[in-house]
């Protein structure tokens, strides 16, 4: 159990450390990252304070893991997975006043029969974009559901459709979140093979970001092309390349927020998997110490693993 729980403790502050510091790329062309961080951006108190990421403290984090929360806070509450608690949670944190909303979750979460109907309300604003909407809003906040002792492609593709109708984006986060799972329960992830038969399952289309990802070259990705970014696929590719190419997780870490494009985003979701394949040990301290709101996070932690240990005595 030990290590069970240090690679989800690893997984939680991955998504929340590469949130938090892909703030400070986020939207950059590699011309704009080269100007703000003539030196690189390696910390928090790196991140140039513009006009977008000055709404932001220092050591926050983004809707990303605002989100990620939401799913895990209405499990722990429920000791198991209502969509409908969690659909509350997200309606609520979209009434309020949220540091960035993605358009395909705001227009969802902003019909009224919302928590009632998600997958009907879902579906119809996928269906509204010609069936054509594939961005990374569930993708982002997945990395929870890799954390679930059981059920988890069940629940990916559920909690997905509860804003993301496109089977791009259940795919993607099928994808990720048996990642995760297969590095936290069994401690060795997903193969080439393995993730490209889930893909099969769901949209032909992932194939070819899968292979994308494959190149060492990060650059391959494309991560900065205006036309992609906020695709959900672009991020699973980002994600997969770092776990394929990483050495560390500071490493992958850093490779990813110096890419730009959909830059929190993209870390969030590559981070978790860091974090769940190098464990909570491995990050270095002064990420972790850096986010200002971590004791959220320890909340999240202990809810989850006393879940996990209840399942583990029946």
């Amino acid at each position: 159990m030990t290590n069970i729980i240090d690679k989800i403790k690893g997984t939680i502050y991955g998504q929340a450390i590469g949130d938090a510091l892909g703030l400070g790329t986020e939207g950059m062309t590699e011309e704009e990252i080269s100007q703000k961080y003539p030196n690189g951006i390696t910390h928090y108190s790196d991140i140039f304070q513009d006009r977008h990421r000055r709404r932001w403290k220092i050591g926050d984090w983004t809707d990303d893991t605002d989100m990620m929360l939401c799913i895990a806070n209405a499990v722990i509450k429920d000791k198991g997975v209502n969509l409908t608690t969690i659909a509350q949670n997200f309606k609520d944190w979209a009434m309020g006043e949220p540091m960035g909303i993605g358009q395909t979750t705001y227009k969802v979460l902003n019909l009224a029969d919302y928590v009632e109907k998600p997958f009907d309300v879902s579906k119809l604003i996928w269906e509204m974009s010609y069936r054509k909407g594939a961005a990374n809003g569930a993708l982002m906040r997945t990395s929870i559901v890799g954390t679930f002792p059981k059920a988890v492609e069940e629940c990916a593709v559920n909690i997905c459709k509860l804003t993301h109708y496109d089977p791009r984006c259940v795919g993607s986060c099928v994808i990720v979140s048996e990642l995760i799972h297969s590095l936290i329960y069994k401690d060795f992830g997903l193969s080439y093979h393995d993730i490209f038969d889930i893909a099969m399952k769901y949209d032909k289309r992932i194939i070819g970001f899968i292979d994308l990802s494959l190149s060492p070259d990060i650059r391959t990705l494309e991560l900065q092309d205006q036309k992609s970014m906020g695709y959900t696929l672009k991020c699973l590719s980002a994600a997969l390349w770092a776990y394929w190419h990483a050495r560390s997780f500071e490493d992958g870490l850093l490779a990813i927020v110096r890419a730009g494009g959909d830059a929190d985003t993209n870390a969030a979701v590559a981070c978790a998997i860091l974090g769940a394949k190098f464990g909570y040990d491995a990050i270095p301290e002064e990420y972790k110490e850096g986010l200002i709101y971590r004791k959220e996070l320890d909340q999240v932690i202990t809810g989850v693993a006393n879940i996990i240990n209840a399942q583990a005595n029946l």
